[in-house]
């Protein structure tokens, strides 16, 4: 498994070695997270832990449509390649919108019948930790995309960006409600901030899956 970045004029095949490894790394390491994340937000009443662990699973089908995007990467027409570029980057734009409305919707349910957390502590650890492997995922990933003007990889890149922003968030939220507990209401603001980053990044991600200026072309030595 390769995870050191090619050098700028590594060839194509290096790329997309480095691309699988981190693709392959995402799917291990936010399945752990979001079985974490998800089991701690159910048992403490976490709305936005809850969803913070079912949003690693979107990078988890994103990590697996950028794998399928780079199958026999180096066969097939131009034309099959750009196709298959917009179908797994629209397919992770899908899945965005989808976490965006079931995250909302339980923040909206949580708020209504004023629930709160038990406690913050999880939420707190999980973001610290997140925050720590999402900048060096994110950076590796929008290197790739750039080298290989992938729109699925670009697509990717977003999902761990995106989970760096809810890490923040849930770290922020997580912090106020533990200093502040009659603050009942901030882990359902926080999940509907969540929700309002998730799907800005489904719709930004849709619009440039349709670019008529994309080229489908890797532009690695």
């Amino acid at each position: 498994m390769r995870m050191t970045s090619p050098g700028p004029s590594a060839p194509c095949q290096a790329w997309t070695d480095f691309a699988r490894s981190l693709a392959a790394f995402s799917i291990t390491y936010n399945v752990a997270e979001g079985l974490v994340s998800m089991a701690f937000g159910w048992s403490g009443d976490s709305v936005a832990l809850f969803g913070f662990g079912a949003d690693s699973f979107i990078e988890v089908g994103s990590a697996f449509l950028v794998l399928w995007r780079l199958l026999d990467d180096g066969t097939g027409c131009r034309d099959t390649r750009i196709r298959r570029e917009r179908l797994a980057a629209r397919g992770i734009a899908v899945l965005f919108v989808l976490l965006s409305l079931g995250t909302a919707a339980g923040a909206i349910l949580q708020w209504a019948e004023r629930k709160h957390p038990e406690t913050t502590a999880p939420g707190l650890i999980i973001s610290l930790l997140s925050l720590s492997f999402m900048y060096w995922l994110w950076g590796s990933k929008v290197r790739a995309a750039k080298a290989m003007d992938s729109r699925t990889l670009e697509g990717d890149a977003r999902c761990s960006l995106a989970c760096m922003k809810l890490s923040a968030v849930l770290f922020l939220g997580s912090l106020v409600y533990w200093l502040i507990p009659t603050l009942w209401w901030v882990d359902a603001a926080a999940a509907l901030v969540l929700s309002a980053f998730i799907g800005k990044e489904g719709w930004d991600l849709a619009r440039s899956a349709g670019r008529p200026n994309f080229t489908g072309g890797c532009r690695c030595g």
